[in-house]
């Protein structure tokens, strides 16, 4: 595959659900696997999309990542409920997670839902847009335990993970507002797609092991490892403070420290504390008038005409236009890395290149 090619998102779907079919997951967990890494495709975030698909191959094989298991209730308490993962794919149990959790808002008017012991969970904003989608408000505080990628501010080592948060806002008739991001200044799978591609990462983004600033990525793919920075000094840092213990330990989790620390950076363990509520809760009438005014204020002095101010979320809505236009971007690096690892379940040469044939077409 030459550099910059683009695959057609449903050709790819099938190829990416054929690849976990083939590691043992049921037909339905395959499914939502394939959604998830392909929806994040779409929206632009190629950090969170099939480009994990190696690293869940190695997980599933040290016995980190359990297939075909799904979220236990471990306590319901009317509108809150505790979730255990079972180390469970990240995008099952947190499907199941937001599943109950709107079903408790329709209920309740609000709910908490806390998950831990997931396996990964990608791209948290996948999530929000599921409780969007059913007319709610979320809030997302989310952990990654024991495998610390982020150096605190003024630290001169990781101590924690990329700690996302998240908030979304449906709006009537139109896309959401949506904020989605790590704590760190890019997100961890950010340096594997630079790696991949031979580009450095901007720079404040990065320290290496003597905890010297750097811009070369092969710092968090190649030993010795150096860390991330927290976006926006401070801030990041106390954010990520607080995503940590708002997403692990009060979930039921685990927070990082010297007794959690995984043995293996590919065994990724979330914990995710939601919050959903039915914004008419509020019984605030002129919430999307006063919603849609803000907008068009916002959006209605641009420095530039050729550089439009977007909204939360609307880079993606139009991200997500262009790729299922024009297909999916990946480098050869990332697709090497992924066809190996089809390799490495037992998918058959035979197999894998009539795949390579229609994603070629």
């Amino acid at each position: 595959m030459e550099s910059g090619h683009r695959f057609d998102a449903q050709t790819l779907h099938s190829f990416i659900q054929a690849v976990f079919r083939q590691m043992g997951s049921e037909e339905q967990e395959a499914k939502l696997v394939a959604d998830h890494l392909i929806a994040a495709n779409l929206a632009g975030h190629d950090s969170h999309g099939i480009g994990m698909i190696p690293s869940y191959v190695r997980s599933w094989s040290q016995g980190h990542l359990q297939i075909n298991h799904h979220a236990k209730i471990v306590k319901e308490a009317g509108a809150a409920v505790t979730l255990d993962g079972d180390r469970a794919f990240g995008q099952v149990a947190a499907h199941e997670a937001m599943a109950l959790g709107i079903e408790k808002a329709h209920q309740h008017g609000i709910a908490a839902v806390a998950l831990h012991n997931s396996h990964h969970i990608g791209r948290i904003g996948y999530w929000a847009e599921q409780c969007s989608a059913a007319g709610f408000v979320s809030i997302h505080f989310v952990s990654v335990v024991g495998i610390p990628m982020v150096a605190p501010f003024h630290g001169r080592d990781s101590r924690f993970g990329t700690n996302p948060f998240c908030v979304v806002f449906p709006r009537k008739d139109n896309f959401p507002l949506l904020l989605d991001y790590a704590t760190s200044a890019i997100a961890f799978g950010k340096t594997r797609v630079a790696w991949h591609k031979g580009v450095p990462v901007p720079p404040g983004c990065l320290i290496d092991v003597n905890g010297v600033p750097t811009t070369n990525p092969a710092v968090m793919q190649e030993s010795p490892l150096g860390s991330l920075l927290t976006f926006a000094e401070h801030k990041g840092y106390a954010l990520a403070a607080m995503c940590e213990i708002l997403g692990g330990a009060l979930s039921g989790g685990k927070t990082t420290h010297q007794e959690t620390l995984q043995t293996s950076p590919d065994a990724i363990l979330n914990c995710m504390t939601t919050i959903i509520i039915n914004p008419e809760l509020f019984g605030a009438p002129d919430c999307n008038a006063q919603t849609e005014a803000f907008a068009e204020w916002v959006k209605a002095s641009p420095h530039d005409d050729d550089k439009p101010i977007l909204l939360p979320g609307e880079w993606e809505v139009n991200t997500r236009r262009e790729r299922q236009e024009q297909g999916i971007p990946l480098d050869a690096g990332s697709w090497q890395a992924i066809c190996d690892a089809a390799r490495q379940i037992g998918m058959s040469e035979e197999m894998l290149q009539a795949f390579c044939q229609q994603l070629a077409s």
